[in-house]
């Protein structure tokens, strides 16, 4: 995966494709369908994953099974229902991944969710977050609805990149609305053709993740659609390359939509039987 390289803040990647590392049989599965992925940014829920509930990192937690030479961790704020809680979420996960020094420490996804049911962004609370997070220091990735008004609100709060929503959480129904996504990356790119936008979550399946990039998302963050399928390994290659697959198409340009046939091979000057001489 090897496209073409673009920054998201402080930091710089060929693959476009960001994977998050829960739902998995096990840790061995997940090494494999990372691998198999090309992805080169893992998300993790820090707090619920690798913190020990008395301070320090959980024995035998999910960082002990990524390699942090090769992946850049993303943490993210996952299960926060309330912007103070994501805030704290994402000041812990800063404190223990600078214990370890890596580069992770330097961002964070945040999500503050309205409710369990849907798992729907809290996009007030969300907006509260965000400006707090900057002011922090953090560079911040903020998961949000397909609004381009509230998309907008994020970017000038200071968001490093904004992650318009495909479809619920874990849903699997792909891109639901692909005019707000559209919509989304003219706001958020119009002044700043370079500004990072990933479609997060949502994605059942590699055309799922084909259709986000040729919209011109920058990126496409998923989970249960590799760890959820029979095969998540070989899934997860389908992914790779689906998000290749959209980015070249992206970059090549599609030819406009039109209402009547045209024809593959054009008939002016072709010989016919009126025409042709004996």
């Amino acid at each position: 995966m090897t496209l073409d390289r673009y920054r998201i803040g402080s930091f710089e990647f060929s693959s476009r494709l960001f994977l998050g590392t829960g739902k998995y049989a096990t840790f061995e599965q997940m090494e494999s369908a990372l691998a198999a992925s090309g992805c080169e940014v893992v998300t993790v829920a820090v707090r619920r994953d690798v913190l020990a509930p008395g301070g320090g990192a959980k024995p035998d937690n999910i960082l002990d099974h990524l390699d942090l030479s090769r992946y850049t961790i993303l943490p993210n704020t996952a299960g926060c229902f309330s912007a103070k809680d994501a805030v704290r979420s994402a000041k812990l996960s800063r404190e223990l991944l600078e214990g370890l020094g890596h580069a992770g420490a330097k961002w964070v996804k945040i999500e503050v969710l309205a409710d369990k049911k849907t798992l729907l962004p809290d996009v007030v609370g969300t907006l509260e977050a965000t400006r707090e997070l900057v002011a922090a220091g953090f560079e911040v990735l903020a998961y949000t609805n397909d609004d381009p008004i509230i998309a907008r609100k994020l970017k000038d709060a200071g968001a490093t990149s904004v992650m318009p929503l495909g479809s619920p959480i874990g849903s699997g129904q792909g891109i639901l609305n692909p005019a707000n996504i559209r919509l989304c990356l003219e706001y958020l790119k119009d002044d700043d053709p370079d500004y990072p936008v990933i479609v997060d979550a949502g994605v059942g399946t590699a055309s799922d993740v084909t259709v986000a990039m040729e919209l011109g998302a920058d990126g496409v963050l998923l989970n249960t659609g590799i760890a959820g399928a029979s095969d998540p390994v070989v899934m997860a290659s389908a992914m790779g390359h689906a998000v290749d697959a959209g980015r070249l198409a992206f970059r090549a340009g599609r030819i406009p939509r039109k209402p009547y046939a045209t024809a593959s091979s054009p008939t002016d000057g072709m010989i016919t039987p009126t025409t042709q001489k004996v």
